[in-house]
């Protein structure tokens, strides 16, 4: 950042050099020639004008003024010439202007403008007679003018893509907690269903077999107080999604997939070309359902993004089981940021989404080293299923 300043002080301090050498250097040079130098100095600006645009604006107005008034002109063809240099000199000012308008806040940019058409009027209006009056202060109006209309082109362009960008994050984020709710819904169905088969086991055997009663009623204690913790760390950090959204079609009722068919998923992407290194660390626990489904989620969204933009033909899997949280990192070799696509997809806010809901942390970007890496931490909630004292 300090070498990036250096340079373009450096460069402004150049461009006034060079006006200066212009200016005094070649004073009999014709109009033209003066012009043509101001308007190609103007690129020494260019530092300047990305850091302080107001700054640089004022340089080139600065310059540009000079330039048209510093050098003596006599006969008709040296006020001709004297006309075209003032046209070159004052199009580096219009340039500048251009960006302005298109980069600055609105209010900086009509102090911009004013400042300088004011200025240009001025020096059309002591350096040009008769005709010359009126067709250089046209020509400088329409230049301006120009300009200018480029430069809210091009700020309503970007405002436009940055509405559009949102609207495809919100987009994205709604997409993907229906997506939870739906699998939030699997997960309840399939702990019902346990429920409902459990407890027609001890319904039957109650009274012949009351241990095996006891273990069917202990499973339904666990299973309920399981799904009811789950649900309430869902639910409490869910907020209502879109409500014209169309439901999609139901997925079967089927125990969800977790982190034990990540072996599987594993050699699903070795099929893809991406050989990856599964590691596990920790005293390996059941889960509860909804943190062992999002870091299934969060692995099989960081390994598409591998296969899909890494290009690399390895990464690594790293599960640890700690006492307080599950920890999932997913690390490859490959181009990085540039090769990862999380500047303009989405899969990254769908993670990010899974794990704020789990009251998580997610870091996401590119290695100092080389590469990607994908770190998910979910916190693991108490120990639920303790019995029941009898009274």
């Amino acid at each position: 950042m300090t070498r990036t300043k250096a340079v373009a002080w450096a460069g402004g301090a150049c461009y006034l050099l060079v006006v200066g050498l212009l200016v005094g250097g070649a004073p009999r040079a014709p109009g033209t020639v003066h012009g043509v130098g101001a308007l190609l100095a103007a690129s020494l600006l260019a530092g300047v004008v990305r850091r302080m645009p107001l700054l640089a604006l004022a340089m080139a107005l600065f310059g540009s003024t000079a330039v048209v008034v510093g050098p003596p002109s006599s006969g008709h063809e040296s006020l001709a010439a004297s006309y075209r240099g003032q046209f070159l000199s004052y199009l580096a000012v219009d340039l500048v202007l251009g960006f302005i308008v298109a980069t600055c806040a609105r209010r900086a940019s009509l102090v911009a403008v004013a400042v300088s058409v004011a200025v240009q009027l001025m020096v059309i209006g002591l350096f040009a007679h008769g005709d010359g009056l009126t067709v250089n202060a046209v020509i400088a109006f329409l230049a301006l003018a120009t300009s200018c209309m480029a430069g809210l082109l091009s700020r309503e362009r970007r405002e436009h893509a940055v509405a559009l960008r949102s609207q495809e994050v919100a987009e994205a984020v709604t997409v993907e907690r229906l997506r939870i709710a739906r699998e939030l819904h699997d997960m309840v169905a399939h702990s019902i269903g346990i429920i409902a088969i459990q407890a027609g086991v001890g319904s039957r055997v109650i009274q012949t077999q009351p241990a095996q009663a006891r273990e069917a009623l202990r499973a339904i204690e666990v299973t309920g107080r399981e799904t009811l913790s789950g649900l309430r760390r869902t639910l409490v950090s869910l907020r209502q999604a879109d409500r014209g959204a169309t439901a999609s079609e139901q997925s079967p009722l089927a125990p969800s997939p977790g982190l034990a068919d990540v072996e599987r998923l594993a050699a699903a992407t070795a099929g893809a070309g991406v050989r990856v290194d599964v590691r596990c660390s920790g005293e390996q626990r059941p889960v509860p359902a909804d943190i062992d489904l999002s870091a299934y989620r969060i692995v099989q969204e960081a390994l598409t993004n591998v296969v899909r933009h890494a290009g690399t033909g390895r990464c690594r899997v790293a599960i640890d089981y700690g006492d307080e949280e599950l920890s999932v990192e997913i690390v490859d070799d490959g181009r990085g940021a540039t090769g990862n696509g999380s500047a303009h997809g989405f899969g990254i806010i769908g993670m990010r989404e899974r794990v704020g809901l789990l009251g998580g942390r997610l870091s996401a970007g590119p290695r100092p080293e080389g590469g990607f890496r994908v770190e998910a931490r979910l916190p693991m909630p108490a120990p639920v299923g303790v019995p029941v004292e009898a009274r």
